[in-house]
């Protein structure tokens, strides 16, 4: 590890608005934490979201595992209090590592800095993915030069999420012969952002290939 031994991981895990009723959050925040636990890190889960934001003082890594709070009109009229927002704002200023997981593509959608943070949303519409199945991931290299394994995983492809910026993809997957970003890495001002569009439900993380992934992404956006 880096001079942060055992660096503190908080994962935002879906609750409340955050929550629907395909991802079983609580089950794959678990199982998030025993992978991020296994990579060297101290972890903290909180399913308070919007919490969690005003709790990054002492993180190296902010995981986010949680839903989409747009996905019906109700759930649009309730925002994040300005504190969380803020609490957001200034971990990426002075340079948190972000982790976002699967879903999180489509999440904390009243965070202005979120979307442009992370490098790509879920579109309504326009994004989609084929039934879940057997999926074989391509990886890549990491922009430091650490090779990212290919791996098989049970899981959703996440396809035609709309790109903000400019990324490093360091692994794929094909459907309908076109190969798409399954994950990818880049830098936010001072933060470094990593973004795993897999981990729909626990078999995801029955791939030790896919677990990992995790270990690999976290590390390097924690600069661990």
């Amino acid at each position: 590890m880096s001079p942060l031994a055992h660096p503190t991981a908080v994962i935002a895990s879906g609750s409340g608005r955050y929550a629907d009723p395909w991802h079983p959050f609580p089950r794959t925040s678990a199982l998030l934490a025993d992978t991020l636990r296994a990579a060297g890190f101290q972890v903290v889960v909180d399913d308070d979201v919007d919490a969690a934001m005003t709790r990054l003082d002492d993180a190296a890594l902010l995981v986010v595992n949680a839903g989409d709070p747009w996905r019906d009109d109700a759930s649009r009229t309730n925002h994040p209090p300005a504190a969380s927002v803020t609490g957001l704002d200034q971990a990426l200023a002075r340079g948190i590592g972000v982790l976002a997981m699967h879903l999180s593509v489509g999440s904390l959608r009243d965070y202005p800095s979120w979307a442009p943070a992370i490098g790509g949303m879920w579109i309504p519409g326009a994004s989609w993915h084929p039934e879940i199945a057997d999926v074989e991931i391509t990886g890549g290299t990491l922009p430091d030069g650490t090779p990212v394994d290919g791996f098989t995983v049970f899981d959703e492809r996440y396809c035609r999420l709309q790109q903000l910026g400019e990324r490093s993809v360091v692994a794929t997957h094909v459907t309908d012969g076109e190969r798409m970003p399954t994950a990818w890495v880049r830098t936010y001002g001072a933060a470094r952002v990593a973004v795993d569009t897999l981990g729909h439900d626990e078999r995801s993380y029955d791939s030790a290939g896919h677990r990992q992934l995790i270990g690999t992404l976290a590390r390097w956006a924690a600069g661990a």
